[in-house]
């Protein structure tokens, strides 16, 4: 698993989707932040990241499924699938080191907004009067939220071929658990609490309140669980061959 993390993540450097990443969603999240007064902390008047963790998924649904789409689709369209199935890994090996390969660069394009978080603090007044637990909060339920893409994203890749469609079908994956659940409640009368805790958007917002639930952290854990499962069936059935 370690010699497939390097290789994916060493691959993600030595291209430019690192970098893409990166700085798409820095500037984005920067501007919003700071400059589009729709948005912007300095026009809004409290000093807190509520930007930040509010459209932060939204950019997550369109970037993480772009960084994860080639690891599979790729591999598969340059016949290397089949040698790498033959080295000494387990599929397991395989699917965690390219899923952790994307978490971990998802995780060091978040990392640099923790600098947003000390400014506003001086911004704060008095300096400092930020919401502490409600922001570390937010940065777990975030990190939580890209495991649970970067799952859909590699599942997504073992589908096809196809760059494209394994991109389209991942946002799309992401994009209903994000809100699809939780727009649907509000069509479901009694069952409305049942069909929104299904969804991803109910437990990361409890976290964002600066409580940390175990049942929303197990919640994350077992989706991602559940996606990179569905992703090594796939690769041990060899049927997308």
């Amino acid at each position: 698993m370690i010699r497939i993390f390097i290789k994916e993540f060493n691959s993600y450097l030595n291209s430019l989707i690192a970098y893409l990443v990166i700085s798409v969603f820095l500037t984005g999240i920067g501007l919003l932040l700071w400059v589009f007064p729709e948005t912007s902390v300095l026009e809004y008047g409290f000093a807190d990241m509520g930007t930040l963790f509010s459209t932060g998924p939204y950019v997550f649904i369109f970037l993480i499924p772009a960084i994860t789409m080639k690891s599979f689709a790729e591999e598969k369209k340059m016949g290397t699938m089949e040698l790498l199935l033959t080295k000494p890994l387990t599929d397991w090996d395989i699917v965690l080191g390219k899923f952790l390969a994307a978490f971990t660069l998802t995780l060091v394009a978040l990392a640099p907004t923790v600098v947003y978080y000390f400014s506003i603090s001086q911004l704060g007044n008095p300096t400092g009067n930020v919401d502490t637990a409600g922001v570390i909060g937010s940065y777990i339920g975030l990190s939580l939220l890209a495991a649970v893409f970067c799952s859909f994203g590699i599942c997504a890749s073992t589908f096809t071929s196809n760059q494209i469609i394994s991109f389209i079908v991942a946002a799309f994956l992401c994009f209903i658990f994000y809100t699809g659940f939780d727009s649907l409640s509000t069509l479901s009368g009694n069952a409305s609490l049942l069909i929104k805790q299904v969804g991803i958007l109910y437990h990361y917002d409890s976290l964002s309140k600066g409580l940390i639930d175990s049942r929303d952290v197990i919640y994350f854990l077992s989706v991602t669980g559940l996606a990179l499962l569905c992703a090594k069936t796939i690769i041990g059935s060899r049927q997308w061959q």
